[in-house]
Formats: C-alpha cells, sequence, structure tokens
C-alpha cells in the first residue's frame, strides 16, 4: 500500500502543476489532534546538574499522551501516535515532521529547508567512565506512512556537554525511501559527555514542497519516526535487541465494512457486519523464544458493565518474529440502550515479569452514534482533485443504508491549507445508485465554503435541513467550482475496497488511492440544534481540557476567555441530560460519572461561552 503513496508523493513533486486533473495525496499543513488536544506539557523544573535522571534511560512512547512523557523530555514538539507507520516494533512511535507543537506548519517553513522538530531528553546524569560501556541505541525509519524525506533531509542526533554547555551533532541519516526500521546505537566515551547534566536531542531538518505555484497542496512533509529509545551502561555495538514482547499495530473496529455506524443501523444487519475476529500484531523483540497469553475485553461503557471476555491461550513466538493474529470472536455487540452505543475493547499479552509492561496493552473504542464511517477519525494526507480540467469535477463515497433512513448532514474533515489556499466554494451533493456508480443528483446545496471544524479531528457539519431519503446504496460527495485543490482528510489506515469514486471528462471512475477520504454521512432524526450548540460551533470556542480520556479529574485551561461575574461548568451526556452543575474552578471532579463522551461547557452569568468533549475512562 505504501508504494502506492510514495509513487502519487513523487507525482505531486514533479509535474503535477501542468498536468492533467488526476487524483492527488499530500501532506498536512496541520494536525487536528495536536490543535483540539490542549494537554500541558509540564515542565520538570527542578532537575539540574545535581539533580539528574538515573540510568536506564528508556522510551517506547507507548503512553497514552500524543506529547512525549515530560518526566524523559523536555520539549513537544514531536507527535506520539500509532499512526504513522506500519512497521514499528513497539505500539507508539516518535513521530518527526514539518508541524510544530500546535499542530501547525512552522513558521520558518522553506523550499531551502529549515530546523524542524526538536525531541531533548531532560537531564541524566553519565559521571561514569568510559570503560563503563555507555551506548545510545534506537530504531528509526524514514517515511512511515507519511510522506519520505528527501535526500536533502535529515534526522541528526546531538549530545550536550554540561561543562561546555554546547551541543555536538555525533550522528545523521539522510533522507530515503527505504521504509524499514533501522537500528542505530552510539557509545559515550568522550568526558566532555561523561558528566551530570548530559541531555541528547534528535532534530529533523525539512524543506516543503517546490510547488508553490498551487499552495493548497503544500503539506506537511519530510517524516521520520523513532521507536524504543534506550541510553544504558554495560551495552555493547550489538546491543540492540531487546527481551521485549510488545503490541505493534493499534486496534481496529471489530465491524467488517465500516469504523463506525448508526446503531439502529447496526442491529438491522448485525449478523453480517459483525466481524469473528479481533485482529491483532504483536512481535517478538528478543533473540530467543518467548512465550505469551493473548486476552481480551469487551465492555459496555454506557452501561459500565462487561459484555465479553475470553483468553486466546498461551503461544510460543519465535525470536524477532512478528505474527498477526485473529483472536476468533463468538459475540455480537449488544446493549441496552436504543438510540447509540459505546464500546471498550482491550486487547493485552501476559509476559514474563521481566518483559516492559506498557507496550503490552492496547484499546480501541468501537462508536455508534448517528453517522456512518470508513475512516478511523486521524487523518494522515490530504486528497483531492487537481490539474488542468479539474474544474467540476466530482467526488463521490459509496454508502449503504440499511434500511429507510433520512440523510441530515455531512461531515467532512478538510485540512488546512498553506496560505488558506484552499478556502474556496464547492457543491455539496448527494447521488442515488446506478449500477455501482453514482447515479442521479438526489440533492445539492451549491455554493458552501470549506471550513475546518473545531470537533474532534477536525470535521465540519454540513446540515441538510430538509433531509434527504436513503435507503439502500447512496453516494455523498462534492462536485469543484475551480481547479484548485481541496484538501480533504486523508486515512491511509483504513482501505475504501472500491468505495470512491471520481468523475472527469463525463465518466466515473473508481479512485486507485489504497486509504480512505474522511466523508461521514449523519443520519436519522432531526438534529437537535440547541442553543447551546449554536453558541458553541457558531463562535468556535473550545476551551482546553486535560487528560482526555480522563479517569477522575478534568483540568481545565479557559485560554482566551475572559471570565467575569458567576461562571459556572456544566457536563451533560450527549443527549443533552445535565450531570453536573458547580461553580468553575481549574479542576473538575468526573469520579461519579460511567465511563462515555460528554460535554463540558463554560457558562458565564448564564450564558455558554465555552465547551469541549471528553471520554470518561475507568
Amino acid at each position: 500500500m505504501f508504494k502506492r503513496i510514495i509513487l502519487y508523493v513523487i507525482f505531486l513533486n514533479t509535474c503535477l502543476a501542468n498536468s492533467p486533473a488526476q487524483e492527488v495525496i499530500t501532506g498536512l499543513r496541520s494536525n487536528y489532534r495536536i490543535i483540539n488536544n490542549t494537554e500541558k506539557h509540564k515542565e520538570n523544573k527542578g532537575l539540574t546538574s545535581t539533580d539528574t535522571l538515573a540510568l536506564p534511560f528508556f522510551d517506547d512512547f507507548s503512553g497514552h499522551s500524543i506529547f512525549p512523557e515530560s518526566n524523559k523530555w523536555t520539549d513537544n514538539y514531536v507527535f506520539i501516535n500509532n499512526t504513522y507507520s506500519d512497521r514499528q516494533i513497539t505500539a507508539g512511535i516518535a513521530t518527526f515532521d514539518a508541524l510544530d507543537n500546535s499542530g501547525r506548519m512552522y513558521d520558518a517553513a522553506s523550499v531551502s529547508g529549515f530546523e524542524a522538530d526538536h525531541l531533548t531528553s531532560q537531564p541524566i546524569n553519565l559521571n561514569y567512565s568510559a570503560s563503563d560501556n555507555i551506548w545510545l541505541s534506537f530504531f528509526y525509519q524514514a517515511g512511515g506512512l507519511g510522506d519520505p524525506p528527501e535526500s536533502n533531509d535529515s534526522l541528526t542526533l546531538q549530545f550536550f556537554s554540561p561543562e561546555e554547555q554546547k551541543w555536538y551533532s555525533v550522528w545523521k541519516a539522510e533522507g530515503s525511501l527505504d521504509q524499514r526500521f533501522k537500528p542505530a546505537i552510539i557509545r559515550i566515551d568522550q568526558d566532555r559527555f561523561l558528566q551530570k547534566g548530559f541531555q541528547f536531542r534528535f532534530i529533523n531538518y525539512a524543506s516543503i514542497s517546490a510547488n508553490l505555484s498551487d499552495p493548497s497542496m503544500v503539506g506537511n512533509c519530510d517524516i521520520w519516526n523513532i521507536d524504543y529509545v534506550l541510553l544504558d551502561k554495560n551495552r555493547n555495538a550489538g546491543d540492540t535487541v531487546f527481551a521485549d514482547v510488545a503490541l505493534t499495530l493499534p486496534l481496529r473496529s471489530l465491524l467488517k465494512t465500516h469504523e463506525a455506524m448508526p446503531w439502529k443501523q447496526f442491529r438491522q444487519v448485525y449478523l453480517q457486519e459483525m466481524g469473528s475476529a479481533i485482529p491483532v500484531h504483536y512481535r517478538n523483540n528478543d533473540i530467543i523464544t518467548r512465550n505469551i497469553t493473548r486476552n481480551f475485553e469487551i465492555w459496555d461503557v454506557y452501561n459500565n458493565s462487561q459484555a465479553y471476555a475470553f483468553s486466546a491461550g498461551a503461544t510460543d513466538i519465535g525470536p524477532l518474529t512478528s505474527i498477526d493474529y485473529n483472536a476468533n470472536l463468538v459475540y455480537t455487540f449488544n446493549t441496552s440502550n436504543n438510540d447509540s452505543a459505546l464500546f471498550r475493547i482491550t486487547a493485552s499479552l501476559k509476559t514474563d515479569n521481566f518483559d516492559p509492561k506498557g507496550n503490552d496493552t492496547l484499546v480501541y473504542y468501537q462508536v455508534f452514534q448517528n453517522y456512518f464511517a470508513f475512516d478511523d477519525g486521524t487523518s494522515e494526507g490530504g486528497y483531492g482533485i487537481n490539474g488542468l480540467g479539474s474544474r467540476n469535477a466530482m467526488v463521490a463515497y459509496k454508502f449503504f443504508s440499511y434500511m429507510p433512513d433520512t440523510l441530515r448532514a455531512i461531515r467532512i474533515c478538510f485540512n488546512d491549507s498553506y496560505q488558506e489556499a484552499n478556502k474556496i466554494d464547492f457543491d455539496l451533493t448527494v447521488w442515488d445508485d446506478n449500477n455501482g456508480i453514482p447515479g442521479n443528483i438526489l440533492y445539492t446545496l451549491p455554493d458552501v465554503m470549506v471550513e475546518q471544524g473545531t470537533v474532534i479531528n477536525g470535521f465540519y457539519n454540513y446540515a441538510i435541513s430538509e433531509g434527504v431519503v436513503v435507503n439502500g446504496p447512496f453516494y455523498v460527495g462534492w462536485k469543484q467550482s475551480s481547479e484548485s485543490f481541496l484538501n480533504v482528510g486523508y486515512d491511509v489506515n483504513t482501505p475504501n475496497a472500491g468505495k470512491q469514486f471520481y468523475w472527469l471528462n463525463g465518466n466515473w471512475n473508481q479512485s486507485q488511492v489504497p486509504g480512505s477520504i474522511m466523508i461521514r454521512p449523519v443520519v436519522g432524526s432531526p438534529l437537535k440544534v440547541t442553543s447551546v450548540h449554536e453558541t458553541y460551533y457558531k463562535n468556535k470556542n473550545l476551551m482546553g481540557i486535560w487528560p482526555n480520556p480522563a479517569t477522575d479529574y478534568i483540568n481545565i485551561n479557559p485560554g482566551e476567555l475572559q471570565l467575569f461575574g458567576s461562571s459556572y461548568i456544566t457536563i451533560t451526556d450527549l443527549n443533552g441530560h445535565e450531570l453536573i452543575n458547580v461553580p468553575f474552578s481549574a479542576s473538575v471532579d468526573i469520579s461519579s460519572l460511567h465511563e462515555g463522551i460528554y460535554f463540558i461547557v463554560i457558562n458565564m452569568n448564564g450564558k455558554p461561552v465555552g465547551y469541549n468533549r471528553f471520554i470518561k475512562v475507568r
């Protein structure tokens, strides 16, 4: 799959500006997961050369935050995730790109090259002698599932000398199309580094596309991923193998064809839509055979009850081996709720006591609300029709209503474009089916503007006020009014299986891109737009909360909101039922809530002025 993505990127960087219209994939200019996640990176202000971290220093980036752990790293520029690669050796990687810690492209981004992300360790006590054999090792990958770095781009490692207060470059990797995770190990034996207060840091040097004639296609680029960073003593040059069995790729939907769908639609076809297995991926990074036990659990989050649990038993896994395993599932999602449901799926490995535990458990939330989704909600790139003749081009995504229903809205994730070049209008369109391709137009809303959404992952809700009746196959998408690149969110990790189509020169063509464009039809009852929701989404007052998901407390950062008078915090469920209403404070106790998704609102003098959503977990 990734080779096909590479071809699109290479094509984009060569002759695209003067080429006939066709499908294009480009990098992101912003990262909505970072923009909409205001979790603060806490600094360890007390660390000095006399108060430093002790060896070993280890991080495999398997935590739950999108930022580096502040007790190990001093900055938060890299993006911690599990979606920008499909070859990681443990769950979680640190991704270096052209976006800063606010989720936007660096101001210094240029064609000629610029210094982008940093990942800097906290001060470490290296008051040792060279004979203690101190080595730093890590695994690195160029590109992953993002834009690969060119030959003039690089990933650099630097060491800090506390006495000289100076950084030294000690290692460098240049851009490459080689997609393997490669090990690197560097010995630290110079006196200038063998001191208390030693630090190391990674820096990537990037360069944006030279295709500035169409800034709407200029996006995130030159991706590097690193995994499994270990600094310790008593090592050697061949010490790049670890006694660790870990889960690797993320858990996915347990449905056969959807990431999410309406609950009432699922109940119509649960026998054919429910998957018969839980796919998991794990790897033995050790040089000996290891024995593991695979356990699984499904919880009904809204009812706070265990729905199903089982073990797939113990098994041996050979050295340096990756396993793709389907755990047989004899279960169908079921709940007492009528309109929506939320299930938490947990996969875990039982390993030896000496085995690192952070990478042995993964969690996925199966959502049943009022929309269909084939994407996983995270954009790794941008999609559109571009080139000469793309004016009036159309893009359609095929969905299937398993019962007579009403289309109420279409959600589209539009990426932020360089210099806001995709702030243009288009025609929102719905088609019926004509023997497997889009047929007659059922609905069109002309001249709507590209909007970046403020809700989670950047979806914008285009409402269909009168509704459109759907039953069986139907298509949602757009018609372009110009040759500018619309730059719709593109999910690399979920294949579209022939559901995407584009229209050029009088013909519908099946999409050749291997992932999913991020567009979701909303069906069911008329959307309830209360005065609260109108205030939220019109003014886009998204306040900061962290952590998210949360267990006992939610911390609140009102951002630019100037609070005065009588200010209260209200928490409601997805149906608008008020559950908590307390005077404003920087921290709110949510321990009384069941697991689920909730709205949190700041009210000032009786009027809502800020909002966000969060997930309550155990």
